[in-house]
Formats: structure tokens, sequence, C-alpha cells
């Protein structure tokens, strides 16, 4: 199969509708969710990522055809001093799963988090979604433990949305 992995143009329309599809495709699916992304969040998504001076959109491709994305953001390690990249989102089609997009999209990942100098990725993931998770523990993700203590959880609030 012939996956191509790139930067998104957050310019190019036709980037920001694969954008859109492939993030529409997981929150659709039962393990993100099982309801297609709101139409206000459809609308700001792409300029918010644009927005964003941290983010990292790659796409993948199988031919022509969007795949599979990735979406990240820098952020710093203050234990080693060193950036990290956070992949937020990791979404692939599910006609490509099991196909290697997946591993794609985190080599490529990895690559530019290297290339900015990063200490190391983070992601997040449910607990019932077996096979991220045994796609991430082949990358080499593990859970994350300071010194000799228990994993650490990843928590969550959220916040009202208002005028500010």
């Amino acid at each position: 199969m012939d996956i191509t992995i790139r930067e998104a143009d957050l310019a190019a329309a036709a980037d920001a509708a694969a954008i859109v599809m492939v993030l529409d495709s997981y929150a659709t699916d039962p393990i993100g969710g099982g309801r297609p992304l709101a139409s206000d969040v459809r609308e700001r998504v792409v300029p918010a990522l644009r927005d964003h001076p941290t983010a990292l959109v790659l796409l993948a491709f199988v031919g022509r055809e969007p795949a599979g994305i990735a979406v990240g953001f820098f952020g710093l390690s203050t234990f080693r001093a060193r950036p990290l990249l956070n992949i937020h989102d990791l979404a692939v089609i599910p006609r490509y799963r099991g196909s290697g997009v997946g591993t794609a999209l985190l080599h490529a990942a990895e690559k530019r988090a290297l290339g900015r100098g990063c200490c190391k990725l983070t992601l997040e993931v449910r607990e019932d979604n077996a096979p991220a998770r045994a796609l991430y523990a082949r990358f080499g993700f593990e859970d994350f433990v300071v010194g000799n203590s228990a994993p650490t959880r990843f928590l969550s609030k959220a916040l009202p949305l208002g005028e500010s």
C-alpha cells in the first residue's frame, strides 16, 4: 500500500476538507463518541489549528485519498527542560485501519519531534481501545511513571464556554 504522510497546508481548502473528514470519521465511530462533529466545530477546527502556535497536523494519504491524521501540539517537559510533542489526535479512516497508516503517522510525528529536539512523545488513549493500545505499545509507548510510583493518569475538566 502506497502511504504518503505530509504536513497539512492549513490554508488549502483540500487539506482543510481532509482534516474535517478524517476527524469527523473518528468522531462518528463508537470509540470516538459515536456522534459527528458539530457544525460549528467543523467550521472552527481548521482556523483554530492554523492560529495555534504549536500545532502540528500530519495527513496520511493512500494514493490521493485521505486515510488518517495526527494532530499534535509542542509543549515543554519541565523535568527535562526540553520540548515534547503531544499527539492529541491520531485517527485512521476505518477501511485503512490495520494497514500501516497509524504506524506511518507515528513515525512522521516522531521524526518531526526529533527534529525539534523533543525529549518525548506523549498521547492519551481510551482504556477500551485495544487496537490503538496495541499499536502504541508496538511503537514503544508505555504508561508514564515518575520514579517508582504508580502510572500517571490523564485527567480533564470541562470549562464553561462563554465570553471572557
